[in-house]
């Protein structure tokens, strides 16, 4: 990419997802002129003009995407279906339709954010047949099986070909970050899991598998996937090329979980005999919130804009090993790292500080 003396222009999709209102505000600080695209709702970002279109509706997408003519496009958008085959129809076409509507001269590179399903199977064959050894490496073929992150990708080939850009994957796991109106948010789902048992005299549970408590995992820091993005757009060895993206660090559930309630005051429970999952647990908590956040004076009462049980569940209730090899992206230049235990507790501070946790 060039320099000039006019911001770079961003378009950034999925605006008010926990990766997208992240990247968004990187690259509003780093002086780029960016559009935050989403379906349905607006983002207040300094520096961040929000836009609104549904990207199943290409001629909506024509229309809100005139004149916007970024140089970077990132793609964090994907929504979840019913079957497989619906997920590949919605998400593989989400990526046709925007390219597709993009005034192909100005823009140099497409960023694709997806995970480890990659490697794992789409939800319909989650972590079935032969799967890759762990830590799992960006060279190993793709799965025998429909997926929508493969759909993904043949649309942004295609795309940023026709486009005469550059693109790049990156491939995330469980995502820690700092977001706001966005439920799926493992330190944000967690953290109000603990602050209910801490009002309610409850032991903090772990709701997951016993492979999941005993074995080793790494997760993905929201501002540290930003930075290989917006690393992999302007440099030469991050064209055209997928990356996994994680802290570059390892840990277990069992030695992170009693630190987490140790930070909220509650006693704690590891794996004991089957999982124990949070959409279990959590029924009917809705009233609950709305009374801790109105004892606390908390800025959002509804614990459907801050929990997602299944989600964290599902990340958490895995039978088998999920470990990513962080070597491409180290040896083609991208050296940043977290420590994922000062993450979390890093992004609950925020939370704290922003007046969504009390």
């Amino acid at each position: 990419m060039t320099d000039s003396s006019s911001p770079r222009k961003a378009l950034v999709v999925g605006a008010t997802g926990i990766v997208g209102q992240t990247l968004s505000a990187q690259l509003a600080s780093r002086g780029w002129q960016v559009t935050g695209l989403s379906r349905s709702k607006t983002l207040e970002l300094p520096g961040v003009v929000s836009i609104q279109a549904d990207l199943q509706d290409p001629e909506e997408l024509k229309a809100a995407l005139a004149g916007i003519d970024p140089e970077l496009v990132a793609i964090t958008a994907w929504t979840r279906m019913n079957t497989e085959e619906e997920n590949i129809r919605v998400n593989g076409g989400a990526v046709r339709n925007l390219l597709n509507a993009l005034n192909p001269g100005p823009v140099r590179h497409v960023a694709l954010m997806t995970g480890l399903k990659h490697y794992l199977g789409p939800f319909d064959n989650y972590a079935t047949g032969v799967l890759p050894d762990t830590p799992f490496r960006e060279e190993s073929p793709r799965l025998d099986k429909p997926n929508f992150y493969y759909a993904q990708e043949d649309e942004l080939f295609a795309g940023a070909e026709r486009m005469n850009a550059t693109w790049s994957v990156h491939r995330s796991h469980t995502i820690f970050g700092f977001a706001t109106g966005n439920a799926m948010n493992m330190v944000l789902t967690l953290s109000a899991y603990a602050t209910i048992c801490r009002e309610q005299d409850m032991p903090f549970i772990f709701p997951g598998s016993e492979t999941q408590w005993n074995g080793v995992t790494d997760v993905t820091d929201a501002e540290l996937l930003g930075e290989q993005i917006i690393w992999a757009a302007d440099s030469e060895n991050g064209h055209n090329q997928a990356f996994n993206i994680a802290n570059g660090d390892a840990f277990r559930w069992r030695t992170l979980w009693p630190k987490i309630a140790a930070h909220f005051g509650v006693k704690w429970e590891g794996f004991s005999e089957a999982p124990r999952p949070l959409a279990t647990q959590m029924t009917d908590v809705a009233p609950l919130w709305r009374g801790i956040a109105s004892k606390y004076g908390l800025i959002e009462p509804d614990i459907d804009r801050i929990a997602s049980w299944w989600h964290s569940d599902s990340d958490l209730g895995r039978n088998i090993e999920c470990l990513t090899d962080m070597n491409k992206s180290r040896k083609a230049g991208f050296l940043q790292f977290r420590d994922s235990t000062d993450n979390f507790f890093n992004y609950v501070e925020r939370y704290r500080k922003a007046n969504i946790l009390p």
